[in-house]
């Protein structure tokens, strides 16, 4: 039965501009491989354990630098974190400012309030110490200031022309690895859009992991922040630009997380776990500096962006939904991760890639269940998926190279899906209220 010619037409404007979706993208993608390769990035020196911040400012004092800007938030200066910090740079009589203006997902406005109290306060290095938004907030400062510039001139790829003043970091969350990343998300007051700076010169000079200023992290944090790592590590992992180094460190953060945020969830003060699933966040941002990432931080921003969910939240909400649409496409590769990192269980070692990668899938899916997170967006309405689906699309084909290209449909789908989910998980709460 031939289709009415409307309706032709439409399937037919929707596979061409499908198809130039598709050329766009992997033409970027094959781009952004070839940048990871020529354009070097470093690894900031890292420092592990309970005496890692110690050992940071002494690098820090060691380079000259003698009026540190701390950037942190109101929240995390409030408990009093960034004190084991400034004790100590008390100790070694190295003056200081305290910047706790960040907010979740940092504006431009929280950006340049930083650099208008660093350039009145005559500073010369920067110590982050915070979550993602408190890190990714220094770096614009510390790029803005070293380029003396405004942020928003930094938004896009190489866009500074000068490193950026000596930034160092010590993150309180097991979560993003921005610590090890070269960009930065800042978000735009007036759109809500997430903006994107990606420079090598963005990644900071030093990071400590210090499990003692993590262990205080409340439960639902570590659970949100944890699956960031694993989706950071699982993306890595399935990117077309994958390679052996990412794959390595890719494969060891899955591990790490498989095995330790759920005793880090359990037990906040158990700081075996808390160390490593901070050194799995660190190899989770090695991994996706040159892989890449995917369909699940392109909604996940979204969904962040429209409805104020925690990034990794969203991403928890986002990833199965993700898997089961790469499944096909990367089950061999989701299978030799499983094998890789000890997932497979005992005498299935032989069974099919099907099968491995649909245990894994099922694995990440009870570890999610196991760590209660809400998997609903409150407020979610259909009549946003257009631009979110819009917004995704574009995120993937400027910045990543994936495994499987959707279209908006298909995007869409999957909004729905989560918008379902989301109507009966509240029908069923009323109901047992």
């Amino acid at each position: 039965m031939n289709q009415p010619r409307s309706l032709s037409k439409l399937i037919s404007t929707n596979t061409l501009q499908h198809a130039g979706y598709l050329a766009v993208a992997k033409t970027r993608a094959k781009a952004l491989k070839a940048f990871s390769y020529v354009v070097p990035v470093r690894r900031p020196m890292l420092f592990v354990g309970e005496e890692s911040c110690d050992e940071l400012c002494d690098m820090l004092i060691n380079e000259n630098n003698s009026n540190v800007f701390i950037v942190t938030d109101a929240v995390l200066n409030s408990l009093g974190i960034p004190a084991k910090v400034t004790n100590y740079l008390d100790s070694k009589g190295i003056s200081y400012h305290v910047y706790d203006g960040v907010t979740p997902d940092p504006t431009f406005t929280v950006v340049e309030n930083g650099i208008d109290q660093y350039a009145e306060e005559k500073c010369d290095s920067i110590v982050a110490i915070g979550g993602g938004s408190v890190i990714d907030a220094a770096k614009m400062i510390a790029m803005s200031q070293g380029n003396q510039c405004q942020p928003q001139q930094l938004i896009g790829i190489l866009k500074a022309r000068k490193p950026s003043v000596p930034l160092y970091c010590i993150p309180t969350t097991a979560g993003t690895g921005s610590e090890a990343t070269l960009g930065a998300v800042v978000s735009d007051e007036k759109t809500h859009q997430k903006a994107l700076s990606i420079d090598p010169r963005m990644v900071p000079l030093a990071a400590a992991i210090d499990p003692t200023i993590m262990k205080g992290m409340p439960a639902h944090i570590t659970a949100d922040t944890g699956v960031d790592v694993l989706t950071h590590a699982l993306e890595a992992w399935m990117s077309a630009n994958a390679n052996v180094e990412t794959d390595y460190y890719a494969a060891s953060a899955v591990k790490a997380v498989m095995k330790y945020l759920p005793l880090a969830y359990q037990d906040g003060a158990n700081l075996k776990a808390r160390e490593e699933m901070g050194i799995a966040a660190h190899y989770g941002g090695i991994a996706f500096n040159k892989a890449g990432l995917g369909y699940v931080h392109a909604i996940a921003h979204q969904l962040g962006a429209y409805y104020g969910i925690p990034h990794g939240r969203a991403n928890a909400i986002v990833l199965p939904y993700i898997l089961d649409v790469n499944r096909q496409g990367s089950k061999k590769r989701l299978a030799a991760l499983a094998k890789r990192t000890g997932m497979v269980k005992v005498g299935k070692a032989s069974s099919s890639d099907d099968e491995v990668a649909d245990q894994l899938i099922a694995d990440v899916r009870e570890l999610i269940a196991t760590l209660n997170i809400d998997p609903t967006v409150k407020g979610i309405q259909s009549s946003d998926f257009d631009s979110i689906a819009k917004a995704a699309a574009k995120e993937v084909s400027d910045t990543y190279a994936v495994p499987t290209y959707l279209s908006s449909s298909e995007i869409k789908e999957i909004l729905l899906k989560i918008e379902q989910a989301s109507a009966n998980t509240h029908e069923n709460s009323a109901e047992v209220a």
